[in-house]
């Protein structure tokens, strides 16, 4: 591993032999590092946090995954884009990454499914990427260090010097405080409706939530009423939901102070919750808990989580920076507004570094998750927590009709 080095003493990465570089494109991180390589997708320029991924497959999932709104990501697995790209694989109306950096791009689409190559997908999306870089030096850098404010450059945007490039990735805002919610968000409610017997009714905002989320909820017989993140709870209460459900999505906890307030009507409302991702660390912030930034994140589909209570490992997709403080022992009575939420447990723990992974309140029926059970891509194992949801939907929606009557 070496040290942070200076734009003038970085050695320039090797590409790989079979391809002849025509084009440069620099990644310059924060610190002063500058990796050379060759332009990748669209030509310009790109700013973000630089984070890493782990996933050796699902390259399209993650690049259309909202959670990744503003943030250049790295994938560590060192070939990309071997399969192409095609519709289907979409989780979300566009691609979200702000700059995408490979080591080796595949130079064609191996797949009966491609209907056009990962290049041609980041240009069409007006993603500017790089390859040929040594992913793997990048990836140390970033645990040792931390996430870190950077930029990719190439075409026109290499007319600067590199010392003004630099500049350029340093004067950009942190994560901290940000706040993506508005961008990612969908503009007008939207009803999908299950092929066969609606059992129950589930209002899902919408934070950045990927296409698998719903589907999940529709192959259990949920109508599933899709909701901007500005809804109000007089609006999401008019729909008579069974359950409501927070989605996935970029920045931090902290500044999404609507969707908290939200959330807190529909615990004071009695209704069930069930929270992923980004919906995990607003319940958290909701019951009167702190949140804070992780040194480089979980980004990845192959992370274990244990549940507390049954001891059941599960293999996990992840996608976040933040997480939940909270002492992972006991019962805690959750802080706001004098303990009105009654007590809350840590349900799952992360076992690579011990960070809260689930949150249950055993006064309320709500209950969340730091990952993601829909697992697009990702492994299957988390995906009865929608069958959890079902069934306190279905609870719900007999309990209201026996009140009626």
């Amino acid at each position: 591993m070496t040290s942070p080095a200076s734009p003038e003493s970085l050695a320039p990465t090797r590409a790989p032999s079979h391809r002849l570089r025509t084009e440069k494109a620099l990644l310059i991180l924060e610190d002063g590092t500058i990796l050379r390589g060759s332009p990748y997708g669209a030509r310009g320029s790109r700013l973000g946090e630089v984070v890493f991924t782990t996933g050796m497959t699902g390259y399209q999932e993650t690049l259309s995954d909202p959670s990744y709104a503003g943030q250049i990501v790295v994938q560590t697995a060192p070939h990309i884009g071997n399969t192409g790209a095609n519709a289907q694989d979409m989780e979300s109306r566009k691609v979200w990454v702000r700059g995408y950096a490979v080591r080796d791009a595949s130079r064609i689409a191996s797949s009966y499914r491609a209907e056009q190559t990962l290049d041609e997908l980041l240009i069409s999306s007006d993603i500017v990427g790089i390859s040929d870089i040594d992913t793997r030096m990048l990836t140390r850098r970033l645990r040792e260090h931390g996430s870190l404010r950077g930029g990719i450059f190439s075409g026109d945007a290499l007319a600067s010097s590199e010392q003004e490039l630099l500049s350029q990735v340093r004067d950009q805002p942190a994560m901290t405080g940000a706040s993506f919610i508005e961008e990612v968000t969908i503009a007008q409610p939207v009803t999908l409706e299950p092929e066969g017997e609606v059992v129950a009714t589930v209002a899902a905002l919408d934070l950045g939530i990927k296409s698998a989320a719903p589907r999940s909820m529709l192959l259990r017989g949920l109508r599933v009423h899709l909701l901007p993140a500005s809804t109000s709870l007089e609006d999401l209460v008019a729909l008579a939901p069974d359950a409501v459900f927070f989605s996935n999505g970029p920045g931090d906890p902290a500044a999404a102070t609507a969707p908290i307030e939200l959330l807190r009507g529909v615990l004071d409302a009695g209704l069930p919750f069930f929270g992923i991702c980004f919906g995990n660390q607003l319940l958290g912030r909701a019951l009167g808990f702190d949140t804070y930034k992780l040194k480089f994140g979980h980004r990845g589909i192959n992370q274990p989580v244990q549940d507390r209570e049954t001891g059941e490992v599960a293999i996990t997709a992840h996608n976040h920076g933040f997480a939940v403080d909270l002492p992972i022992e006991g019962e805690h009575i959750a802080p706001h507004d004098g303990g009105r939420y009654g007590r809350v447990v840590v349900s799952h723990v992360g076992l690579n570094d011990q960070v809260v992974e689930g949150l249950r309140c055993l006064d309320r029926p709500a209950f969340s998750v730091q990952y993601h059970p829909e697992a697009a891509g990702g492994p299957h194992d988390a995906s009865p927590l929608f069958d959890r949801l079902a069934e306190l939907a279905v609870a719900h929606r007999a309990g209201s009709a026996s009140k009626e009557s």
